[in-house]
């Protein structure tokens, strides 16, 4: 090995690996030749000594002012702006997502956008949720964990959801505990970037230097070892279900809270009226969301509900052929390839036939035609767990009912997805079917959507990107949206009698920093004992 194996961040800062047992490059899924530098694969001692460095510094981080918090959230997002231009370049390479409209138009600000709603939600304390009980002498809030968090990346999102910038970090950060972040191994320069520029931001802010770590990638034995490390106070894991499920038994084992984000189709449900109302639109439209970033999408509709009719039959020939005449997409890596085939491949043993695509693209890179596949709603019933495996990739599978009541047996067939979709007729003669549909599904989805795919996932404080098991591993919890997505890494603290002085300032009877909070029942900023 001639050219250098890159640094890691570890224990406040950059350095070689302590025992690196291989090393990486990234590839261009374009082309599938290896690009940029080495990276190494980590061993126990570099695992270790994170989760050690970790450790040491969770007590004087879960204490440090929410202020110095907000500042270093709002710095890193400045700086992730700052540098756009390399941000993007990078990660466009590594990906081959579309730079202008997916990395720079949309995913980046979403980052950056994000990191700076933790650090506001830090500042108002919203997400602590102060709870008093002045008659019971009880007061309590959601508060640090007073461990490390582990964050493991996902393939799809070098930026909103990367280990070392997304949503989990922003939300185990605003809490106040150390992260260990875990980055995707298919843009590794893209994350050691970042990292870099958490890095200058957190001495910047007067953190802790061992705060913020970035691991590129270990072995799977390491991986589970890590997850089962009882100093961990949570985990937080977007990625397939075989290995999410695999690091959740292993943190199970000991205990420590895991939220996973592992798999989902996305059911979406073409009412009769919908379709006679703007059938070939809503075709194109299907057809637009399926194949967004090649179909890469946790949010991908993967499995719609289409009627035996005219119009049906209408909407699947239309979309036929819009699958047929697009050329193969280009996907993040070999592995994704294999991954989609063999899953087209499981859907046609289950019994699905496929009206376009279903082949591997010919020459250079990491390509797989666009695919739709169709099965009658009966073995759909018969079959619902093999029919509704995720394809990873640009697929989707029509489900053909021939009635309302069809319909509602098959949502019952599903099981927890992160979205669900009915797409009603403008004048309401689908209502009295949404009425019987959407009962059946809500209890099956994370988000009910109304008349859009479900590509779109909104920052919000009312989102939930979360669901039932197993689209993810808790359904009381989102991975997207400030506050609710700061809850999974706090800890539920009680004072019972605790003098004004000893409490944690949102807790205390004066309240000059306004915080909302709930004192014997009712919402209010006021001082306990005086005004507002």
């Amino acid at each position: 090995m001639n050219e250098a194996i890159q640094p890691i961040l570890l224990a406040g800062q950059w350095q070689p690996s302590l025992g690196t047992t291989g090393h990486f490059r990234a590839a261009d899924p374009t082309t599938g030749e290896a690009i940029g530098p080495v990276f190494p694969f980590s061993g126990a001692a570099d695992v270790e000594a994170a989760v050690t460095a970790a450790s040491a510094v969770a007590a004087e981080l879960a204490a440090a002012p929410a202020e110095r918090i907000a500042a270093f959230l709002d710095a890193y997002a400045d700086a992730l702006d700052a540098d756009a231009d390399t941000l993007v370049a990078l990660a466009a390479a590594e990906t081959a997502l579309a730079a202008p409209t997916r990395l720079r138009g949309n995913e980046l600000p979403r980052t950056s956008g994000q990191l700076r709603q933790a650090a506001q939600a830090v500042r108002s304390y919203g997400w602590t949720q102060p709870t008093i009980d002045t008659a019971a002498g009880l007061r309590a809030h959601l508060a640090p964990l007073g461990k490390p968090v582990l964050v493991f990346g996902p393939n799809n999102f070098p930026f909103a959801f990367n280990a070392i910038a997304g949503s989990d970090f922003a939300s185990a950060m605003a809490a106040r505990n150390p992260v260990i972040a875990k980055a995707h191994p298919l843009h590794p320069a893209t994350s050691q970037r970042m990292a870099q520029l958490a890095h200058t931001a957190l001495l910047a802010s007067g953190l802790p230097a061992a705060a913020v770590q970035l691991l590129y990638q270990f072995d799977n034995a390491i991986g589970l070892r890590l997850a089962g490390d009882r100093r961990l106070g949570a985990i937080g894991f977007t990625g397939s279900r075989a290995g999410g499920l695999a690091l959740k038994a292993a943190a199970d084992a000991v205990g420590t809270p895991f939220y996973a984000e592992l798999s989902s189709v996305n059911p979406v449900f073409m009412l009769p009226g919908a379709l006679a109302e703007r059938g070939p639109a809503l075709a194109q439209e299907f057809f637009a969301s399926c194949t967004l970033g090649s179909g890469q999408f946790c949010t991908n509709p993967g499995v719609v509900i289409v009627p035996r009719s005219v119009e049906g039959d209408a909407f699947v020939a239309a979309t036929t052929t819009h699958f047929t005449s697009a050329a193969p997409m280009v996907l993040f890596s070999q592995g994704g390839v294999d991954h989609v085939a063999a899953g087209v491949a499981a859907l046609q043993a289950a019994g699905a036939s496929v009206l376009a695509g279903g082949a591997v693209g010919q020459g250079a890179g990491f390509r797989y035609a666009p695919t739709l596949l169709q099965v009658d709603a009966m073995d759909f019933i018969a079959r619902p767990q093999a029919l509704q495996a995720e394809a990873f990739g640009p697929v989707s599978l029509l489900v053909r009912v021939e009635d309302q009541e069809a319909m509602v047996a098959v949502a019952a067939a599903f099981e927890g997805n992160l979205t669900g979709t009915l797409y009603r007729a403008t004048d309401g003669s689908d209502d009295a079917a949404w009425q019987a549909i959407a009962p059946v599904l809500r209890a099956r989805v994370g988000r009910l959507i109304n008349s859009k795919m479900p590509t779109g996932v909104a920052v919000s404080a009312a989102q939930n990107h979360g669901g039932p098991f197993p689209s993810t591993g808790h359904p009381g919890f989102t991975a997207v949206g400030m506050p609710g997505s700061i809850h999974r890494f706090a800890a539920l603290h009680s004072y019972d009698g605790i003098p004004d002085a000893l409490l944690p300032v949102e807790l205390r009877d004066a309240n000059p920093g306004g915080v909302q909070r709930s004192v014997d029942g009712t919402w209010t900023t006021a001082d306990i004992g005086g005004a507002a």
